[in-house]
């Protein structure tokens, strides 16, 4: 033990040398002092403990304030190490990588050839280790050392955290593949700590994934087995670690196939001069050449018909991803406007069509579905029209009817005295008007041919 302590004085002796005389060569002073921290720190455990004892209850010694507290920074960013120690007096303090051994500091010079690395300090008291501009090399432990006997020190760490980033030549881009095909998208990020790596879809809607229906895909690599068209869009792969910002690449993921159409009604009916319209829905990736034809064949074109009214046909088509919605409008249907007319898909991959049959349908009747008035005039009144006598259209009132009964004694008859035709219940009330003014002037005349 005593060659020990005898081994430690004598480099403390030459330490005490090296800070008082800061005119030799920086390249030699940092090799003797890196010696000075490998055997200070290869003995620091070999110390009696009574002598650590001793220290820290000695007031006369220099005492660490506080812990060095650890460093996080995101790469780029500066760093910051700060070391207090209470009633330092004469002695000095250094900063040492721990891992490499490494004197980055003096006192108050810098030793280290880094030109990121600066060292500040306060009133004797606060010593600061300045890293600008921090790289993952500076990811390590950091050492703040007094020189007493025994050396004494406090050790704090910087993390050097680096947000993720996407390996663009190891990450898959935009794929086209045949529907029914296997396929698999890889996605590779870097950063610390190390990335974690997701995939879902871009518009939000669930993945079919090995049979189960799934929003997110976890990992660097998305295998789909047996590809369909609801699988096609574009995909993100999202990489995040904690550190921000997380970073995502998009895949646009295209499925081919030949050309499917349904049709919702294979069977149409219009009447003469009514407009009719036929509808047809087509899947097919890439985009398919959509028209019409007749049932002779001829293709259908807007405005390639004029009639009185506008062009006979109006083709209308809609796309949606790889749907489409064709309509077709047939204006002021004729005669030779019923038959069939087919709806016809095709792309490079193939084509398909389907027929829809337009039928002739009864007009709807115009007949009025009013009630009939309570008076209808006859067909002489009807010729009469506009200049005959208003008053004569209408029946009668009960004030006229009794005036017409009073012109003289044979209105007095009772009502059984008259002709059966007049007491008949289906007889017009104009005829028995008529009836009743005859018998009246008879009864007038009778008086005077008697005499």
């Amino acid at each position: 033990m005593s060659l020990i302590r005898i081994i430690v004085s004598a480099i403390y002796v030459v330490a005490q040398v090296l800070l008082a005389r800061p005119s030799y060569v920086e390249g030699r002073q940092a090799r003797n002092l890196e010696i000075l921290a490998q055997t200070l720190g290869h003995h620091h455990g070999t110390l009696d403990e009574s002598l650590l004892d001793n220290y820290d209850n000695n007031p006369e010694l220099p005492q660490f304030a506080e812990e060095i507290q650890n460093v996080t920074v995101s790469v780029g960013r500066d760093a910051l190490l700060a070391c207090v120690v209470n009633n330092l007096r004469n002695y000095k303090v250094a900063w040492v990588r721990v891992d490499t051994q490494t004197i980055l500091s003096i006192h108050h010079s810098v030793i280290t050839q880094n030109p990121r690395i600066s060292l500040t300090f306060n009133d004797h008291r606060s010593w600061y280790l300045h890293i600008k501009d921090a790289q993952e090399v500076d990811r390590g432990w950091y050492m703040c050392q007094v020189n007493t006997d025994p050396m004494r020190s406090r050790q704090g760490y910087i993390q050097v955290v680096v947000p993720p980033s996407i390996i663009t030549k190891e990450t898959s881009t935009d794929m086209v593949v045949r529907e029914a095909s296997n396929v698999t998208l890889t996605c590779k990020a870097t950063g610390f700590p190390e990335p974690y790596v997701m995939w879902r879809r871009e518009d939000g809607k669930n993945i079919n994934y090995n049979g189960e229906s799934v929003n997110v895909v976890d990992g660097e690599v998305l295998h789909i087995v047996k590809i369909s068209r609801l699988h096609m869009g574009a995909y993100l792969c999202i990489a995040s670690n904690g550190v921000p910002p997380s970073v995502s690449k998009r895949v646009l993921l295209r499925v081919q196939f030949p050309p499917m159409l349904s049709i919702p009604n294979q069977l149409e009916g219009a009447y003469i001069g009514q407009d009719v319209t036929l509808e047809c829905h087509t899947e097919a990736y890439p985009n398919s050449i959509n028209y019409w034809t007749t049932e002779h064949g001829d293709m259908i074109v807007s405005g390639n018909y004029h009639s009185v009214t506008g062009d006979k046909y109006e083709a209308v088509s809609t796309d949606n991803g790889y749907n489409k919605y064709m309509m077709l409008k047939i204006r002021n249907v004729g005669p030779k406007d019923f038959g069939s007319y087919k709806c016809v898909a095709q792309n490079s991959l193939g084509g398909t069509d389907g027929d829809i049959k337009l039928d002739e349908i009864p007009a709807p009747s115009t007949t009025s579905t009013m009630p009939p008035p309570y008076y209808q005039p006859t067909s002489t009144m009807k010729k009469n029209g506009r200049n005959g006598n208003k008053k004569s259209q209408l029946p009668p009132s009960d004030y006229d009817v009794e005036e017409l009964r009073n012109p003289g004694p044979a209105s007095m008859r009772p009502p059984g005295d008259l002709p059966a035709d007049a007491q008949s219940p289906g007889v017009s009330h104009r005829a028995q008007l008529i009836l009743l003014l005859s018998l009246s002037l008879l009864s007038l005349l009778l008086p005077a041919i008697r005499r």
